[in-house]
Protein backbone atom coordinates (compact mmCIF):
# COMPACT_ATOMS: atom_id res chain seq x y z
CA UNK A 1 0.00 0.00 0.00
CA UNK A 2 1.16 3.67 -0.39
CA UNK A 3 1.45 6.19 2.17
CA UNK A 4 2.73 8.57 -0.07
CA UNK A 5 0.74 11.17 -1.93
CA UNK A 6 3.52 11.78 -4.77
CA UNK A 7 4.03 8.06 -5.17
CA UNK A 8 -0.05 7.34 -5.64
CA UNK A 9 -0.36 10.22 -8.39
CA UNK A 10 3.15 9.15 -10.26
CA UNK A 11 1.15 5.28 -10.25
CA UNK A 12 -2.26 7.04 -11.18
CA UNK A 13 -3.09 5.70 -14.21
CA UNK A 14 -2.13 2.32 -13.08
CA UNK A 15 -4.00 2.44 -9.92
CA UNK A 16 -6.79 3.32 -12.29
CA UNK A 17 -6.71 0.15 -14.62
CA UNK A 18 -5.40 -2.03 -11.67
CA UNK A 19 -9.14 -1.26 -9.94
CA UNK A 20 -11.45 -1.35 -13.18
CA UNK A 21 -10.03 -4.47 -13.57
CA UNK A 22 -10.33 -5.62 -10.57
CA UNK A 23 -13.96 -4.44 -10.17
CA UNK A 24 -14.80 -6.16 -12.55
CA UNK A 25 -13.49 -9.71 -11.51
CA UNK A 26 -16.57 -11.24 -10.67
CA UNK A 27 -17.43 -12.49 -14.40
CA UNK A 28 -17.71 -8.98 -15.70
CA UNK A 29 -20.43 -7.96 -13.27
CA UNK A 30 -22.31 -11.32 -12.89
CA UNK A 31 -23.65 -11.47 -9.44
CA UNK A 32 -22.22 -14.39 -7.09
CA UNK A 33 -24.72 -16.56 -5.86
CA UNK A 34 -25.61 -17.41 -2.55
CA UNK A 35 -23.29 -20.16 -0.43
CA UNK A 36 -24.31 -23.57 -0.89
CA UNK A 37 -24.09 -24.19 2.80
CA UNK A 38 -24.13 -21.75 5.47
CA UNK A 39 -25.15 -21.47 9.44
CA UNK A 40 -28.33 -20.68 10.59
CA UNK A 41 -29.15 -17.25 11.50
CA UNK A 42 -29.20 -17.47 15.70
CA UNK A 43 -32.38 -16.62 17.43
CA UNK A 44 -30.80 -14.29 19.63
CA UNK A 45 -28.93 -11.33 19.01
CA UNK A 46 -24.65 -12.20 20.18
CA UNK A 47 -21.12 -12.05 18.31
CA UNK A 48 -19.24 -14.10 16.81
CA UNK A 49 -16.07 -13.15 14.40
CA UNK A 50 -14.33 -13.81 11.38
CA UNK A 51 -11.07 -13.19 9.73
CA UNK A 52 -10.38 -12.57 6.01
CA UNK A 53 -7.54 -10.81 3.79
CA UNK A 54 -7.42 -10.16 0.52
CA UNK A 55 -5.01 -7.13 -0.18
CA UNK A 56 -4.57 -3.77 2.12
CA UNK A 57 -6.67 -4.15 4.91
CA UNK A 58 -8.17 -0.66 4.64
CA UNK A 59 -10.05 -1.93 1.71
CA UNK A 60 -11.44 -4.95 3.25
CA UNK A 61 -11.89 -3.08 6.79
CA UNK A 62 -13.88 -0.67 5.05
CA UNK A 63 -16.24 -2.63 3.05
CA UNK A 64 -17.20 -4.65 6.24
CA UNK A 65 -17.93 -1.44 8.62
CA UNK A 66 -20.36 -0.75 6.06
CA UNK A 67 -22.35 -4.41 6.29
CA UNK A 68 -25.27 -4.38 8.47
CA UNK A 69 -24.97 -6.95 11.04
CA UNK A 70 -21.26 -6.05 11.35
CA UNK A 71 -20.53 -4.28 14.95
CA UNK A 72 -17.28 -4.09 14.17
CA UNK A 73 -14.14 -4.69 11.62
CA UNK A 74 -10.60 -4.32 12.95
CA UNK A 75 -7.37 -4.35 10.80
CA UNK A 76 -4.59 -6.32 11.71
CA UNK A 77 -2.08 -9.36 11.48
CA UNK A 78 -2.64 -13.25 10.76
CA UNK A 79 -0.37 -16.28 9.94
CA UNK A 80 2.96 -15.41 11.48
CA UNK A 81 3.51 -14.78 14.78
CA UNK A 82 3.23 -12.33 17.65
CA UNK A 83 6.68 -10.73 17.44
CA UNK A 84 6.56 -9.82 13.87
CA UNK A 85 3.26 -8.77 13.46
CA UNK A 86 4.46 -4.88 13.35
CA UNK A 87 3.46 -3.23 9.34
CA UNK A 88 7.01 -2.78 8.90
CA UNK A 89 7.86 -6.24 9.03
CA UNK A 90 4.97 -7.93 7.46
CA UNK A 91 5.76 -5.79 4.63
CA UNK A 92 9.17 -7.61 3.97
CA UNK A 93 6.91 -10.49 2.85
CA UNK A 94 8.85 -12.91 4.92
CA UNK A 95 6.80 -12.96 8.21
CA UNK A 96 3.83 -15.54 7.36
CA UNK A 97 1.08 -12.83 8.01
CA UNK A 98 -1.70 -11.75 5.91
CA UNK A 99 -3.29 -8.36 6.33
CA UNK A 100 -6.14 -9.81 8.06
CA UNK A 101 -9.52 -8.14 9.26
CA UNK A 102 -11.03 -9.35 12.40
CA UNK A 103 -15.25 -9.32 11.54
CA UNK A 104 -17.37 -8.83 14.53
CA UNK A 105 -20.94 -9.83 13.77
CA UNK A 106 -24.45 -10.55 14.96
CA UNK A 107 -25.11 -14.06 13.94
CA UNK A 108 -28.87 -13.37 14.30
CA UNK A 109 -28.58 -10.25 11.83
CA UNK A 110 -26.06 -11.84 8.93
CA UNK A 111 -24.81 -15.46 8.35
CA UNK A 112 -21.02 -16.51 8.20
CA UNK A 113 -22.02 -17.76 4.28
CA UNK A 114 -23.32 -14.29 3.65
CA UNK A 115 -19.86 -12.24 5.05
CA UNK A 116 -18.00 -14.59 2.41
CA UNK A 117 -20.79 -13.75 -0.47
CA UNK A 118 -19.98 -9.91 0.04
CA UNK A 119 -15.72 -11.15 0.71
CA UNK A 120 -15.58 -12.95 -2.89
CA UNK A 121 -18.17 -10.52 -4.60
CA UNK A 122 -16.98 -7.17 -3.77
CA UNK A 123 -13.88 -6.47 -0.75
CA UNK A 124 -11.44 -8.44 -3.26
CA UNK A 125 -10.84 -10.78 -6.12
CA UNK A 126 -10.13 -13.97 -5.19
CA UNK A 127 -8.58 -15.32 -8.33
CA UNK A 128 -5.22 -13.03 -7.48
CA UNK A 129 -2.56 -14.97 -6.01
CA UNK A 130 -0.19 -12.97 -3.34
CA UNK A 131 -1.38 -9.84 -5.02
CA UNK A 132 -4.10 -7.39 -5.31
CA UNK A 133 -4.75 -4.48 -7.70
CA UNK A 134 -1.65 -2.34 -6.97
CA UNK A 135 -0.12 -4.33 -3.83
CA UNK A 136 1.63 -6.97 -4.38
CA UNK A 137 3.22 -9.96 -1.67
CA UNK A 138 2.50 -12.85 0.23
CA UNK A 139 0.84 -10.41 2.59
CA UNK A 140 -1.37 -9.34 0.34
CA UNK A 141 -2.92 -13.03 -0.42
CA UNK A 142 -6.31 -14.07 -0.23
CA UNK A 143 -7.18 -15.99 3.39
CA UNK A 144 -10.03 -17.43 5.30
CA UNK A 145 -8.95 -18.19 8.46
CA UNK A 146 -11.61 -20.20 10.03
CA UNK A 147 -12.64 -20.07 13.58
CA UNK A 148 -14.32 -23.74 13.58
CA UNK A 149 -15.17 -26.90 11.75
CA UNK A 150 -18.48 -25.21 10.74
CA UNK A 151 -16.82 -22.02 9.28
CA UNK A 152 -14.51 -24.14 7.25
CA UNK A 153 -16.86 -26.53 5.97
CA UNK A 154 -18.97 -23.11 4.76
CA UNK A 155 -15.59 -21.75 3.31
CA UNK A 156 -14.65 -24.94 1.16
CA UNK A 157 -18.04 -25.67 -0.14
CA UNK A 158 -18.45 -22.15 -1.18
CA UNK A 159 -14.82 -21.89 -3.25
CA UNK A 160 -15.95 -25.55 -4.89
CA UNK A 161 -18.80 -23.89 -6.13
CA UNK A 162 -17.94 -21.07 -7.41
CA UNK A 163 -15.25 -22.82 -9.02
CA UNK A 164 -17.36 -25.39 -10.55
CA UNK A 165 -19.89 -22.66 -11.82
CA UNK A 166 -17.00 -20.97 -13.05
CA UNK A 167 -18.41 -17.29 -11.56
CA UNK A 168 -14.73 -16.10 -12.18
CA UNK A 169 -12.55 -16.36 -14.94
CA UNK A 170 -9.78 -18.06 -13.28
CA UNK A 171 -9.59 -20.64 -10.35
CA UNK A 172 -9.92 -19.09 -6.79
CA UNK A 173 -6.51 -18.78 -4.85
CA UNK A 174 -8.34 -18.39 -1.36
CA UNK A 175 -6.12 -20.12 1.25
CA UNK A 176 -8.66 -21.61 4.03
CA UNK A 177 -6.83 -22.49 6.84
CA UNK A 178 -7.11 -22.35 10.88
CA UNK A 179 -6.87 -19.27 12.57
CA UNK A 180 -4.26 -19.53 15.34
CA UNK A 181 -4.33 -16.03 16.44
CA UNK A 182 -5.11 -12.43 14.68
CA UNK A 183 -3.08 -9.27 16.15
CA UNK A 184 -4.92 -5.85 15.51
CA UNK A 185 -1.96 -3.63 13.66
CA UNK A 186 -1.36 -0.14 14.84
CA UNK A 187 -3.79 2.63 15.58
CA UNK A 188 -3.11 4.55 12.38
CA UNK A 189 -4.37 1.74 10.01
CA UNK A 190 -7.70 1.40 11.93
CA UNK A 191 -10.45 3.12 10.25
CA UNK A 192 -7.95 4.04 7.49
CA UNK A 193 -10.33 5.01 4.67
CA UNK A 194 -12.88 7.10 6.88
CA UNK A 195 -10.26 9.36 7.85
CA UNK A 196 -8.40 9.30 4.55
CA UNK A 197 -11.20 9.37 1.96
CA UNK A 198 -9.37 12.00 -0.31
CA UNK A 199 -6.32 9.72 0.16
CA UNK A 200 -5.50 8.64 -3.81
CA UNK A 201 -4.63 5.04 -2.79
CA UNK A 202 -8.71 4.90 -0.94
CA UNK A 203 -10.18 6.77 -4.19
CA UNK A 204 -8.91 4.57 -6.64
CA UNK A 205 -9.14 1.67 -4.83
CA UNK A 206 -11.16 1.10 -1.63
CA UNK A 207 -14.04 3.62 -2.30
CA UNK A 208 -15.32 1.97 -5.15
CA UNK A 209 -15.82 -1.27 -3.21
CA UNK A 210 -17.65 0.13 -0.97
CA UNK A 211 -19.82 1.81 -4.13
CA UNK A 212 -19.73 -1.80 -5.53
CA UNK A 213 -21.34 -2.95 -1.86
CA UNK A 214 -23.90 -0.21 -2.43
CA UNK A 215 -25.42 -1.56 -5.65
CA UNK A 216 -24.45 -5.21 -5.45
CA UNK A 217 -26.10 -5.79 -1.92
CA UNK A 218 -28.51 -3.07 -1.01
CA UNK A 219 -30.57 -5.22 1.54
CA UNK A 220 -26.84 -5.13 3.16
CA UNK A 221 -25.42 -2.14 2.78
CA UNK A 222 -25.33 0.08 5.89
CA UNK A 223 -23.92 3.77 5.55
CA UNK A 224 -22.42 3.80 8.73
Amino acid sequence: MFKSFAYAFVLFLAVVAVTVACTAGNAAGVAIPGPPVDAAKAAKSGEQTAVVAGGCFWGIQAVFQHVKGVKNATSGYSGGEARTAQYEVVSTGETGHAESVKITYDPAQITYGELLRVFFSVAHDPTQLNRQGPDEGTQYRSVIFYNNDEQKKIAEAYIAELDKAKVFPRSIVTQVVPLKAFYPAEAYHQNYATLHPDQPYIVYNDAPKVAHLREEFPELYTGK
